[in-house]
């Protein structure tokens, strides 16, 4: 075991999004006229002629993203003309948010809404490694909602968490940094972090001391463990991948490949920021976080093609291929996340090429082996506008699985079912009466758009979010 205080801070300066999102009171502020383009017409028609020539002269046409700045009867009375898309989409105001003079500003139509999220974030700013960041103005939002700060700053911490962790080279993020991320939220929430290493990780976690072995001793795998809440609350427990690279192993990527890898770890700041969600509205749960943490690095002591490794549960796994090293550290963590019995079991991962291949970046793959649990979960994406698709945990293909000397196989032949045959060989490792979901995830944006820039990304994060605090807040109200 080693405490964590003595691992290393986690440098990460995050945004003061609190700032940004203040309760309107009737102080000073530009006004904000949002406008669609189906109703750019009639809106003009009603404003003074200073309005139209204005908005004329910018060539506004409310096209989504557009903005024009309107004279008001005063130098400092302009307000702004936005053009948005119809509907509640929690991106509507990113453009804006990123390209207003600095204030404070309202809307003069409509509240905010969903939109917050993407007025916070687009303010975000990853700068840890520019010599000389650009300096950002600030642009306040007032609403009118003001019950509705908490959760948007809280949404809005826990994504841009997962990005700036995601965006973090694997050089200064290893097992041990990742560790002291889990440890400063911890410290935020009052909760308990166990770190497992060393030969406590040989005997308690084998797969993931097998797979984080070439990378030791100065970045030696580890699990991961955070415990918060009340004993008597229902259980439940989040698990996350966290790769902080992956060359592949013996099995080695080639150079394209290995580019984005330090995202490998993205399951992992999924499953913290989710935690640091539920431990931040206080959900009346017991909640249990695992983090196998490791290295897929290669070396003379690195785990081989042909192996036979054993894990926690006693199953025995035959390596046909090591870069499928992922859901071997996470056999061991569900394993153990199912010994404390919870009543819910929720893992991120990005696991499988074979995902994106079949759902692109932006939708993350769910699975899961309860029916009632993956249609919350898609509900309330679609709700949240964090879309998932299911895909199935189609028993037949377990066959492509099979090994010849041990239990199982941790690489499918043949290339075929890539996203579902990783999700069963986890489906192994826990029970049947146990209701469980699996996001396959990205944890990447190839192309920036408004308030979402290239980078890191959380993807299926706030749909969990959504499910989870609809599910136990509604569990609590019906006891009470």
């Amino acid at each position: 075991m080693m405490a964590i205080a003595d691992a290393p801070a986690y440098v990460c300066a995050m945004t003061e999004f609190r700032t940004l999102l203040v309760a309107d009171r009737g102080q000073p502020a530009h006004g904000i006229h949002l406008v669609t383009t189906a109703d750019l017409e009639a809106w003009l028609a009603e404003q003074p002629e200073r309005t139209r020539v204005a908005a004329a002269a910018a060539s506004f046409a409310a096209k989504p993203g557009e903005m024009a700045i309107l004279p008001g009867l005063k130098p400092d009375e302009w307000s702004v003309a936005a053009g948005v898309a119809a509907g509640d989409d929690p991106y509507r105001l990113a453009a804006l948010a990123s390209r207003l003079p600095g204030g404070t500003y309202r809307l003069t139509n409509g509240r905010p809404g969903s939109a917050t999220l993407g007025w916070l974030l687009a303010q975000h700013r990853y700068d840890r490694y520019r010599s000389n960041p650009e300096p950002l103005p600030a642009r306040i939002l007032l609403t009118s909602d003001p019950a509705q700060i908490d959760d948007a700053v809280a949404l809005a911490t826990a994504t841009a968490l997962v990005r700036d962790l995601v965006d973090t080279p694997a050089a200064d993020l290893g097992p041990e940094e990742l560790a002291a991320a889990v440890e400063r939220q911890a410290s935020l929430h009052h909760a308990t972090v166990t770190i497992v290493q060393g030969a406590d990780l040989e005997r308690d976690f084998p797969m993931v001391a097998a797979v984080g072995r070439a990378a030791a001793p100065h970045r030696a795998p580890r699990m991961i463990e955070l415990l918060w809440g009340d004993p008597s609350h229902p259980r439940i427990a989040i698990v996350g991948k966290g790769i902080v690279f992956d060359s592949g192993g013996l099995d080695i990527k080639p150079g394209s490949g290995m580019l984005l890898m330090k995202k490998d770890m993205g399951g992992a700041a999924h499953a913290l920021a989710l935690a640091s969600l539920v431990m931040g509205a206080n959900l009346p749960v017991r909640l249990y976080l695992l983090i196998p943490a490791a290295e897929n690095a290669i070396s003379g002591d690195a785990f081989r093609p042909g192996d036979v490794l054993h894990s926690r549960k006693g199953v025995t796994v035959e390596i046909g291929n090591t870069d499928a090293e992922g859901r071997l550290v996470l056999a061991d963590a569900l394993t153990r996340a199912v010994e404390e019995k919870p009543e819910l079991l929720i893992d991120f991962a990005t696991l499988t090429g074979a995902a994106r291949v079949a759902l692109g970046p932006d939708l993350p793959a769910l699975f899961a082996n309860d029916d009632a649990l993956a249609n919350d979960l898609i509900a309330a994406g679609t709700a949240v506008a964090d879309p998932l698709w299911r895909l199935p945990l189609w028993a037949p293909y377990a066959d492509m699985l099979k090994s010849g000397i041990a239990d199982i196989n941790n690489a499918g032949e043949g290339g075929l079912a890539g996203a579902i045959t990783a999700a069963l060989f986890l489906d192994r490792f826990v029970p049947a009466d146990l209701p469980w979901a699996h996001f396959d995830t990205f944890a990447w944006r190839p192309a920036a758009r408004p308030g979402r820039p290239k980078g890191g990304e959380a993807l299926g994060l706030r749909a969990a979010w959504s499910c989870l605090r609809a599910r136990y807040f509604r569990k609590n109200s019906d006891r009470g």
